[in-house]
C-alpha cells in the first residue's frame, strides 16, 4: 500500500529487445551464387540439403583433415611468420561471421587469410573466392587490428597450387555492400532477383519452389 505523501512508483518502459541479424561468409557465397538462396534458407527457413552434394561433401572432408597435413612448405613460400588455423570470427560492426580456415602473419607485418578450396584452378579467380577472401580480410582487420592486403586460395585439386588476390579498397567496399544486401533480404523478407545464369538452375535445390 501507498504511504500518504509517497510519490507512485513509475513503472519502467518496456523495452523491446531486437535480436541483432548476421550474415555468414557461407551466405555471401550463396548470394553471389543466386540472391534467392537467402530468400528461401534464411526467410522461409527451407534447408538446401548441401549434403547430397559431392562437392560440399568433400569440401567439408578436406577441411576435417587439413590440419593433420604439414603445411610448412606454404608458410616458406607465403613468407609467413606464424598461423592459426581455423579461426572463428565476428565483425559487430559489420554483422556477420566466418571461420577463416588460416590466418597468416607475413614478415611485411600484414596479415592474410589462406583458403582451402576441394577444386581445380582453371586460371581465373571467380568472384566467389575473391569476395570470400575479402570478407575474411575484413574480420582479421578488425580482430586482430593489422591490414589486410592480400589473401590467398589453395587449390587442392591442382596440386594445392596456390593463387594471390591483390586486395584494393573497393573490394573490402563491394564484400560489405553484399553483406548489407543479405541483411536486407532478412530483415525485409524480400523476394530478390535470381540469378541471370540459367545455367544454375538445372541442378538447384530450389528449383521446383523458385517462381
Amino acid at each position: 500500500m501507498q504511504a500518504e505523501g509517497e510519490a507512485a512508483a513509475i513503472p519502467e518502459p518496456e523495452q523491446k529487445i531486437e535480436q541483432e541479424v548476421f550474415v555468414t561468409v557461407s551466405d555471401a557465397l550463396e548470394y553471389l551464387f543466386c540472391p534467392r538462396f537467402i530468400f528461401f534458407e534464411r526467410c522461409l527457413m527451407v534447408p538446401e540439403h548441401q549434403e547430397k552434394r559431392f562437392k560440399v561433401l568433400k569440401g567439408r572432408e578436406l577441411h576435417e583433415i587439413r590440419e593433420k597435413v604439414n603445411r610448412d612448405y606454404l608458410r616458406k613460400r607465403l613468407k609467413c611468420t606464424r598461423k592459426e588455423i581455423s579461426v572463428y570470427l565476428t565483425s559487430h560492426k559489420y554483422h556477420f561471421k566466418g571461420e577463416v580456415d588460416e590466418v597468416l602473419f607475413l614478415e611485411d607485418g600484414t596479415a592474410a587469410p589462406l583458403d582451402y578450396k576441394y577444386a581445380e584452378f582453371k586460371n581465373t579467380i571467380y568472384k566467389t573466392h575473391k569476395y570470400q577472401a575479402a570478407l575474411y580480410g575484413i574480420l582479421i582487420m578488425e580482430h586482430f587490428g593489422v591490414d589486410v592486403k592480400k589473401g590467398f586460395v589453395c587449390y587442392t585439386r591442382s596440386n594445392n597450387y596456390v593463387v594471390e588476390i591483390d586486395f584494393r579498397q573497393k573490394d573490402f567496399e563491394m564484400a560489405k555492400q553484399i553483406v548489407r544486401e543479405i541483411l536486407m533480404i532478412i530483415q525485409r523478407g524480400y523476394y530478390p532477383e535470381g540469378t541471370k545464369q540459367k545455367a544454375r538452375c538445372v541442378d538447384c535445390t530450389y528449383k521446383n519452389i523458385c517462381v
